[in-house]
């Protein structure tokens, strides 16, 4: 397993930090926008975020967060389904980028399907691409069947990323379309990694940990990244939850760690519904 597996990341880990909540008023700015910057300092150059996020706030805060940023990080954001028309997608992509401050965004995705025909948004993504609005597209939400169906719209393989829940808790896309995103060569982004905070309780987590000398969290972002594949974008919040974060680059859990996950949360045996949140 290698840290930088997915070329379109361009050398970026495939840690992240995610910002679900930030800009909302759960913390101060000022300590959102360290714990941001002390992520990035950390390694963790891979930030995503949405325009349904605080409608728009936690855009704004990662946006005041990137003059302080030591390197420029690699910006996910999110079209809601509302918006996926042609027209749509191109307001709602120059709003976002504005609301960032930046030119270009990184990778650009559907946030999850609704009644616009994916071949009409997947123009419109290929159509801020030619721009340079857009570096990359991809989904959020898609389950095998959905993703079956992007490839058979013109140029819909050009999709390099499937954002959806995936944690220790949550492991049902491993029984097929996990395995079906490897075989096309489309990334698979976790949110959630350490689902509500219910993962940071994991007892199993938790004696792994201490054999390693690190919190569950970090345990649970190493185990999602143990296929290289898999971006992990645990929230952001604090700069404490950062830095343990961080800590998962470092850790490679051993084949006893991973069987000892295994029999506390098995991988599923048949096909589930896609978990969402």
């Amino acid at each position: 397993m290698t840290a930088h597996a997915l070329p379109f990341l361009d050398g970026h880990a495939r840690l992240g930090m995610g910002s679900w909540h930030l800009g909302q008023g759960r913390r101060d700015a000022d300590s959102e926008i360290h714990a941001l910057t002390t992520g990035a300092a950390l390694g963790l150059t891979l930030i995503d975020t949405a325009e349904m996020y605080g409608d728009g706030a936690s855009e704004e805060l990662i946006g005041a967060a990137l003059p302080a940023m030591p390197v420029r990080p690699f910006l996910v954001s999110k079209v809601l389904p509302h918006n996926a028309s042609r027209r749509g997608v191109l307001r709602a992509c120059e709003a976002s980028r504005e609301r960032l401050g930046v030119e270009c965004i990184d990778l650009y995705l559907l946030h999850w399907r609704g009644g616009v025909p994916l071949a009409e948004t997947v123009a419109a993504f290929e159509e801020l691409r030619a721009q340079g609005q857009i570096r990359h597209w991809g989904v959020s939400n898609f389950d095998t069947d959905d993703m079956q169906e992007l490839w058979r719209v013109p140029q819909g393989r050009h999709c390099v990323v499937n954002q959806v829940l995936y944690n220790v808790h949550s492991r049902g896309i491993e029984y097929d379309l996990l395995s079906w995103c490897r075989e096309h060569g489309v990334g698979m982004m976790a949110y959630c990694p350490l689902g509500q905070g219910e993962v940071l309780e994991d007892g199993v987590l938790q004696e792994i940990g201490e054999r390693h000398g690190v919190p569950a969290a970090t345990v649970a972002l190493a185990w999602a990244l143990r296929d290289p594949g898999v971006i992990a974008i645990p929230e952001s919040g604090s700069a404490e939850h950062v830095r343990a974060n961080a800590r998962a680059l470092a850790l490679q859990l051993d084949a006893q760690d991973l069987a000892a996950i295994d029999a506390a949360s098995p991988p599923p045996r048949r096909k589930q519904p896609l978990d969402v949140l």
